[in-house]
């Protein structure tokens, strides 16, 4: 698995286990709903770590926590 692809399961998991939906999702990070919704279909290859830790902040978790799950294990070599 790809980090991106690691990075929109990640956020897909955190988003459920907060009971979150994609639009509460947006408007708790302060995020153009285009930009999120491009994340988390996959269109964002590098979603960047500042769009990151914003949609870290809007589920309510610290970036060191989203990046703490064994879905970042053994990613594939980007090309």
């Amino acid at each position: 698995m790809k980090i991106c692809e690691a990075t929109t399961l990640r956020i897909q998991e955190l988003r459920k286990e907060k009971r979150m939906t994609v639009y509460s999702l947006i408007y708790q990070s302060g995020m153009p709903a285009s930009t999120v919704k491009s994340i988390l279909s996959g269109k964002s290859k590098n979603p960047g770590i500042v769009n990151i830790e914003k949609i870290a902040e809007g589920l309510g978790v610290t970036i060191r926590e989203f990046y703490d799950s064994e879905i970042f294990d053994n990613l594939d070599p980007e090309d």
